[in-house]
Formats: C-alpha cells, structure tokens, sequence
C-alpha cells in the first residue's frame, strides 16, 4: 500500500485531523499523483457536516486537485512522470454504457465512482484530495496546460466544469445576454467563462458589495436583488440565466427575465422545491433546467480554453491547519472566492 498524509474528518462535523492514511498499490491503469493544492468546495461542507444523508467515516474530503504525476502502472498511456494533472468529481466509470463512450462519465449507467465519500466497484472507500498524494486511474485524471497556475487551476476540476458544462450546452457565445445569480465559488467562475466566451454579463447578486468585483472579472452590468425593483429593467433580457446559489429564490421573478426561448439553468442545490406558474414557462417557450459536472472530454476542454484565455479561478491560499475556520468562512459567504489548501502543510 501506499501512505501519505492527509486530512481526515473523524465524524460528522468533528475537527479535522492529520493523518497517515494508505492508498491501494498502483494497478495497471492507475497513477499516483503528487497533489499540490485541494480547493474546498462547499459540497465538501455539506458531506463532512453530514448535511445531505449518511456518509462514510473517517472522511478525506476534496475532488478540486491538482498536482504533479509521481508514478504511473504499466499499462498508463496518457499521462508520464512529472505531468501536471488535475482530478475532479470522478475517480471511476463504467468506460461500456451509452454515456461513458459519449464522454458523459457522470451519468454513467452503472454510477460513477466519486472522488471521496465513496465506493469504488471493488467495495474500497474512496479518498479526496486533501491529502499529499492520491491514486487514480489514467482515464480520470485531466492535463493542466502550463499557462495555468496549479494553485489556481484546482477549483477549476469542480467550479470551472460546473458552469462550462451548462454555457456550452446552451450555446453561450458572442452576442449572448447571460445572468449568473450569485457570485460564489460558482459564480465568479460563470462570469469569467461566459465573458471569455464572448457573452455580454450581468451579476445578479443580493447587495452591491460586489458590483466591483463583478466588474473586474467581467460582467457589463449588475443588479442587487435585494430591492426587487433593480429586476423590473431586466425583464425579457437573457438568453440563459445561470442560477449558482443554493438558497431559496422566488424563482417565478427570475423567469421573467428571461427571453422567449430563454433557459434559467440551476446548478446550485436549493432545500426547497420551485413553485413556477405553468403559463409563465409556456407563454415565451421557456425552461428551467439542470446541470451536473461535465464528462472528462469537457472538462479537459475547459482547461485548454481557461489557459487559452488566461483565466484561473480567483483564490485565496491557507494551511491545512486553517481548514476548519475556511469552513465557517465558507458558509458565512467570506470567501473571495475559493480557499485552496496548499498541502504540502501537511505535517
């Protein structure tokens, strides 16, 4: 077996703890990666707090990975020593069913694999990326271009695919109006790509706390949501409106935004179900959709477009002594706007 160390969620909810934890001996198809930086993602949170149903304990949380290629098995073809890879959601698929051979791991008939708090199909519990190394297999592990820093190429593998996935799919492009709906983790990155992408942007976000920030990653125009007024003006503006928050929204006002045709796409998680007017979706032909991560062929496509364009995920970088406190500051919304640990803090 292999060891290194890495951070461990005893329970529920406990403090982390640093430890020696063993990863399997490197089969055929497998590489071990020496990670460099594991960003915290707020679904993290939600699975370390036990916030979404039971999870597997101890716990190595972190699906946001990147780092440099240490061995490979003997049967690896697409990836070398000293490669710079990224890991994302996945660890594992079918690689048979309809959807794996279309490049769609994530809906893989059998279930995919998850990077941690998971089982692969040998029964074996799955470990994240806060730790020092990690083994994965050849076919989810993606190449980080060099024009992207592998600090700021981490939250990319889950916040960047995240929101690439739903602006491709619905055709984002020059001469598009997008709405992103909070800027987070989620939304800076749906506002750097849709902007990359030729998009014309407005953020709309709760305050104006952010209407500079928004600015500098660059959204056109910005709207705070909390006088419902500033949403009068912006009615039958968006082709596609990209909703990152997790909160409970009166989704029926954001609708209205939308063009004929317009689709509101929701890759935030709200606790509570949408109450929409049929007539209002059936009066412009407009939906309301859903978006998971990407397969592997997008996401290494979104990594080659982030370092055509320059674009990293804009981060703050901590220890992994400080990731308890970077939790609560999570939550609390005091992010600017994705903590990535730097893991060789990793006693």
């Amino acid at each position: 077996m292999t060891t290194t160390r890495a951070l461990v969620a005893p329970s529920a909810g406990a403090p982390f703890e640093q430890r020696t934890i063993e990863h399997r001996e490197l089969r055929d198809d497998d590489i071990l990666i020496d990670i460099a930086y594991a960003g915290i993602c707020h679904s993290d949170i939600h699975q370390v707090r036990e916030e979404w149903g039971k999870a597997i304990f101890p716990m190595v949380p972190g699906h946001e990975i990147a780092g440099t290629v240490a061995a490979v098995g003997p049967g690896v073809t697409s990836h070398q020593v000293g490669d710079r890879v990224g890991v994302g959601c996945m660890v594992d698929s079918c690689g048979e069913c309809e959807y794996c051979k279309d490049g769609q791991e994530q809906y893989c008939e059998k279930g995919a694999v998850m990077t941690y708090n998971g089982r692969g199909y040998d029964g074996e519990e799955t470990k994240g990326g806060y730790a020092q190394q990690v083994v994965v297999s050849e076919r989810f592990a993606v190449n980080i271009p060099d024009g992207i820093g592998l600090d700021e190429a981490a939250p990319l593998l889950c916040a960047g695919i995240t929101t690439w996935s739903p602006l491709r799919r619905y055709g984002v492009g020059p001469g598009s109006k997008v709405a992103v709906i909070g800027l987070g983790g989620l939304g800076h990155m749906a506002v750097k790509l849709a902007a990359a992408l030729g998009a014309e942007v407005t953020v709309l976000s709760r305050s104006e706390a952010k209407r500079k920030d928004a600015e500098e990653l660059g959204a056109t125009s910005y709207a705070a949501t909390e006088d419902a007024e500033n949403l009068k003006p912006l009615r039958s503006s968006f082709d596609v409106i990209i909703n990152t928050v997790s909160a409970d929204l009166p989704i029926a006002s954001y609708l209205r935004l939308l063009k004929p045709l317009g689709t509101l796409v929701n890759v935030g998680l709200p606790p509570s179900a949408f109450e929409v007017p049929p007539g209002m979706l059936i009066g412009g032909s407009r939906s309301i959709a859903g978006s998971n991560i990407g397969g592997i062929p997008a996401t290494q496509e979104m990594l080659d477009f982030c370092a055509e364009h320059g674009i990293g995920a804009t981060i703050e970088t901590i220890s992994a002594d400080q990731v308890d406190e970077a939790y609560d500051r999570v939550v609390d919304g005091d992010v600017r706007y994705r903590v990535v640990i730097d893991t060789s803090t990793l006693g």
